[in-house]
């Protein structure tokens, strides 16, 4: 739709998606646009299920990319990958606490890590606040992953240095967001969803999500 009516109609973008990736993408309209910045002011948690497969290695870690390597992976277990991951999660955990800047032995440290409120309020590095198996079925594996300030290339390479670590080589077969802060998959509208009444009964389902979250974090 054009003309003078909606030459002011502002749209603005959330958290980006590449173009491999796929899920939640949050869209600001309008006075929405000032939402989206205070929502990214609250550098609230992302999750996503990120497929892999194990036996070869590609010069972009996605399985569309140039094989570059092939090694084998039968030696792979559940227990072996669930190491590699704890051992992860531990390594952020210490980066979250050190960019978050918070004394842990205050009342104050442990007020927050009860509501779940430690995380960086400004810059960081990206920080995976946790990380699990959902699935293995050799040599395809699947993961959840709750992070911050990440994008999806630095994913994909998780999955590469997850299988180094393991001996072998992985590559990235799926990048899928499930959550953006407060909205899920549940939000999302499909493509054929793309309707003006549609997209007002989403603006509406959310607002008071969105009013609760920027006022728990930003006051």
């Amino acid at each position: 739709v054009r003309g003078p009516r909606f030459r002011r109609l502002k749209i603005g973008a959330g958290h980006r998606l590449d173009v491999k990736a796929s899920g939640v993408f949050v869209l600001g309209v309008g006075h929405g646009n000032k939402l989206l910045t205070d929502l990214y002011n609250c550098h609230l948690t992302k999750v996503y299920t990120v497929g892999g497969l194990f036996g070869k290695a590609t010069d972009d870690f996605s399985d569309t990319g140039k094989l570059v390597e092939k090694t084998t992976f039968d030696h792979i277990t559940r227990e072996k990958l669930e190491r590699i991951l704890a051992v992860i999660q531990g390594t952020n955990h210490k980066a979250l606490l050190m960019h978050s800047n918070i004394d842990m032995k205050t009342q104050e440290a442990y007020e927050l890590a009860v509501k779940g409120l430690i995380r960086p309020m400004g810059k960081s590095p990206p920080i995976i606040t946790a990380i699990r198996c959902l699935q293995l079925t050799l040599p395809e594996f699947q993961l959840e992953i709750h992070c911050l300030h990440e994008t999806q290339q630095y994913l994909r390479k998780i999955v590469h240095e997850i299988g180094l670590e393991l001996k072998s080589s992985a590559v990235c077969t799926q990048v899928r967001r499930i959550r953006d802060g407060v909205f899920t998959l549940d939000d999302a509208l499909l493509r054929t969803q793309w309707n003006l009444q549609s997209i007002q009964n989403a603006i509406w389902d959310c607002q008071l999500k969105v009013k609760t979250e920027l006022e728990k974090t930003l006051g």
